[in-house]
């Protein structure tokens, strides 16, 4: 077989393999949304994020996707540099433990999964079942490609050019690593990486010694993606990707040189060097995973120390300038970007408003009361300017990727607007009632009322992560939330009705302010989502309209 037919094949082969990776990553996004969130929002301890970091990764199988998740939910403010640390690590270790079940026997299992994801997705009623048969035809596809990479590799173990390459490589241990980084970052996928380098080595290719140094570059390269990806960013969100680089960096260098400095590769287990080739990736990332827990707080202070944030004149903890600078408005992509700032800083006055509403209520103070609305005097200042400078802005000659920009910031300011709104003119004046009449909710419904406002509430935050992540992921992410809050609240009101019909005092005293209550949170999460369509219609995940043509 000639080279160029061989190059064909395997190139189709790998983007194949990196297309079932994304098709697999978005079903199961699409299908396991609400657990993405609860496992990157809930984490506190070094452990338990690591964890939630490995389970997200074997589910995405990518750790690159968790990064940039974990990034945006890091730029939002809420999720801290060492915790964030933690699940990165985590997910490393993850997606290395994909790429060990992926190299077992498994091929009676891709027909399997391929007839039951195929069905799933052809002939489901729900689009629940419908993304998880997604996510199986994209497993199915993942496991074809890699026979297809086997039969194209075979004829390479023949070729007289491959052994002299292989040679000139395998003298360089240092060039090796670097080669297969920057290898792994060009394809933006370390799991297609390490299994190309394992598969070469299952066909006599790649020899163990050359093996070593590979697996450990695609381990660096794969740390490179993210901070790539992460470059125009928030510096909470690049600190994250930059600390695993780093962790990584280091991790690799000492383990080549424990290779290379008197250590034989043949000791590591397995028998055959394809199979040790993949328990030194699993075991590096183990390892890392065991000492790096023990150094994120001091690797999240070196990461504040390289990366810090521009030294401002200290002023009144209560002043804030303006980030609408009118010197700005005859350079738009400048202008458009302080815009940006200024809807963030809408989205956290919000976010500080609706908070302590759940508190308010329980314990009403008319204090905290009028410090909420004079909060929301500031977003509606926030919100006039922002739609005056905008139009400012929009009188100049502007790209059509610019015009879309501001009336995509244009319109999130208006919708966080209404959110507050909704806080003062509907929660509050719950709260006033609560105070001069003294009505209590049962201890059922005050419970059912408490996860609503902590859902809303996170995902407050989460739309304001929309300004500062270009990942879609969070898009969706926010859209699915939508349709969980509309269970809860039809949940809610469904055994509320049931508690009024058995007589349950406490529902029968709060029963408007309990239906109230539910009916704002959730036109409070409607209006945030709808910041997530514009994005959702760029990326392609979204059609701008669900009408059928007309015939």
């Amino acid at each position: 077989m000639h080279l160029s037919s061989v190059m064909l094949e395997l190139a189709a082969a790998v983007v194949l393999l990196l297309f079932a990776i994304s098709l697999l990553r978005s079903g199961v996004e699409q299908a396991c949304g609400a657990f993405i969130q609860k496992a990157l929002s809930g984490p506190r301890g070094g452990i338990r994020a690591a964890i939630s970091g490995c389970a997200l990764a074997v589910l995405f199988q990518s750790s690159t996707a968790v990064a940039m998740i974990t990034a945006g939910f890091a730029a939002g403010g809420f999720i801290g540099l060492e915790t964030g640390l933690a699940v990165l690590l985590g997910a490393d270790l993850g997606s290395a433990l994909v790429v060990k079940v992926l190299t077992f026997d498994l091929h009676l299992l891709g027909p399997a999964l391929l007839v039951a994801g195929g069905l799933l997705h052809l002939k489901a009623g729900s689009p629940a079942v419908r993304n998880a048969g997604t996510a199986i035809l994209g497993a199915a596809l993942l496991l074809l490609s890699l026979k297809m990479v086997g039969s194209a590799t075979a004829p390479l173990s023949q070729s007289a050019v491959l052994p002299t390459l292989i040679a000139f490589i395998g003298n360089d241990p240092v060039t090796a690593m670097l080669l297969a980084a920057l290898f792994t970052w060009a394809l933006h996928s370390s799991v297609a990486a390490i299994l190309l380098i394992l598969t070469f080595a299952s066909k006599g290719i790649i020899s163990l010694d050359l093996g070593v140094p590979l697996v450990l570059g695609t381990n660096l390269g794969g740390a490179m993606i993210a901070v790539w990806l992460t470059r125009g960013q928030p510096l909470d969100a690049r600190r994250l990707p930059l600390g695993n680089l780093i962790f990584r960096g280091i991790a690799a260098a000492g383990t080549l040189l424990l290779f290379y400095g008197g250590v034989p590769a043949v000791w590591l287990p397995g028998a055959s060097d394809a199979v040790r080739l993949v328990n030194l990736h699993v075991l590096f990332n183990a390892g890392l995973v065991a000492g790096g827990l023990l150094l994120c707080t001091p690797m999240g202070h070196l990461l504040k120390l390289i990366t810090k944030a521009p030294v401002v004149e200290a002023k009144s903890l209560r002043h804030r300038d303006s980030a609408l600078d009118v010197a700005l408005i005859s350079t738009p992509a400048l202008a458009l970007a302080a815009a940006a700032r200024e809807v963030l800083h809408m989205g956290e006055l919000v976010s500080r408003m609706l908070e302590p509403v759940i508190t308010i209520m329980q314990n009403p103070n008319k204090a905290v009361i009028g410090e909420l609305q004079n909060l929301d005097n500031e977003v509606n200042r926030a919100h006039r300017d922002i739609k005056l400078y905008i139009a400012a802005v929009n009188r100049g000659v502007l790209d059509e990727e610019q015009a879309r920009l501001g009336m995509e910031l244009a319109e999130a300011a208006i919708h966080l607007e209404y959110a507050g709104d909704v806080i003062v003119k509907s929660l509050l004046p719950l709260a006033e009632e609560r105070l001069e009449k003294g009505k209590s909710f049962s201890p059922e419904g005050w419970g059912e009322l408490t996860a609503l406002h902590s859902t809303v509430t996170a995902n407050v935050k989460l739309a304001s992560s929309l300004l500062v992540s270009p990942d879609p992921s969070i898009a969706r992410l926010l859209v699915r939330q939508k349709e969980r809050v509309r269970r809860m609240v039809q949940a809610s009101s469904t055994q509320h009705i049931l508690r009024l019909q058995e007589g349950v005092q406490a529902s029968v005293e709060s029963s408007n302010m309990h239906l109230e209550m539910s009916r704002a949170l959730k036109e409070i999460n409607s209006l945030v989502t709808t910041m997530a369509y514009p994005r959702l219609i760029a990326s392609g995940d979204l059609l701008e309209s669900r009408l059928t043509s007309a015939a």
